[in-house]
């Protein structure tokens, strides 16, 4: 009987001895395995945006990628490759549609492109904190200010509503303006050129986009900047890198305290903005 139990316990403590080594070269594993690991030992970012989402990235006159995101992202470089690592920093101009299953097929590392953290989207990519909060707003045609003033004026029949496929304001038309007709493109820019033109009744996206329609067809639109929703914006990751998302957040609550995230606010959604409208005749 002695023998037995002296066998079982012996069982028992290696059982655990091994759980525990196992443990402690899982986590090892896992830092080994973190992307921040491979960015620096590539020595190279890579930072996967769509480039037509204003003011977060776009492309300007001479076809470079700019924008708030890409402001942070070569803020980002430095903070991993230190002086001059904004220059080892790659923008990857994806598709929206195929901007999570890049990431996932390590495309590129980091989606920083001003994408609003949704459930659906956090079984298969993880989020780091908020970047940037936003609410769906609406552009309407100026000589419809006094018939639409909120989105439940629109919600009727006969009236037409544009957005982008597979964005949050195509899923806020359907859900909070059901009866609408939607009209959804490939594209932000053709949704809102439709209500300038007078061939829709309002456009719906992100409050920062809704800007600058507005800025860009001021005689002809009007934004209506009641939010519709709550959304928060945040950079994605592939799962299970805890050492990145850290390192992430981290580098997030410093930008945000030494000041530069709000340079980089004002740069963009206030004083772009002023100067895109001012150009406009």
């Amino acid at each position: 009987m002695k023998k037995v139990l002296f066998i079982v316990f012996a069982a028992i403590f290696a059982g655990l001895f091994c759980f525990g080594s196992a443990m402690a070269l899982t986590t090892e594993d896992i830092a080994k395995a973190s992307a921040l690991e491979e960015i620096q030992k590539r020595g190279e970012l890579r930072v996967g945006l769509e480039a037509g989402y204003q003011p977060f990235e776009m492309q300007d006159e001479k076809g470079n990628i700019v924008g708030f995101d890409v402001d942070i992202a070569y803020e980002l470089g430095k903070a991993i490759f230190g002086e001059g690592g904004e220059k080892k920093v790659k923008i990857v101009n994806t598709a929206w549609e195929g901007i999570i299953p890049a990431l996932m097929t390590h495309k590129f590392d980091i989606i920083m492109s001003g994408m609003t953290i949704l459930q659906s989207r956090n079984l298969k990519i993880n989020f780091c904190e908020p970047v940037y909060y936003i609410g769906q707003c609406l552009l309407i045609n100026k000589k419809d200010v006094d018939k639409y003033k909120s989105y439940k004026d629109l919600n009727k029949k006969g009236v037409i509503i544009t957005s982008k496929l597979g964005v949050t304001g195509a899923f806020t038309a359907e859900k909070m303006i059901p009866k609408a007709t939607r009209r959804l493109f490939k594209d932000e820019a053709t949704g809102a050129i439709q209500v300038a033109n007078g061939l829709a009744d309002a456009f719906i996206y992100d409050e920062p986009q809704v800007r600058v329609f507005a800025a860009m067809y001021k005689d002809k639109t009007v934004g209506i900047f009641d939010p519709i929703t709550y959304e928060p914006l945040a950079w994605a990751i592939r799962k299970g890198d805890p050492d990145f998302l850290n390192f992430l957040n981290n580098f997030l609550r410093q930008i945000r305290g030494d000041g530069r995230w709000e340079q980089f606010k004002q740069k963009w959604f206030v004083d772009w903005i002023a100067e895109l409208a001012a150009k406009q005749k």
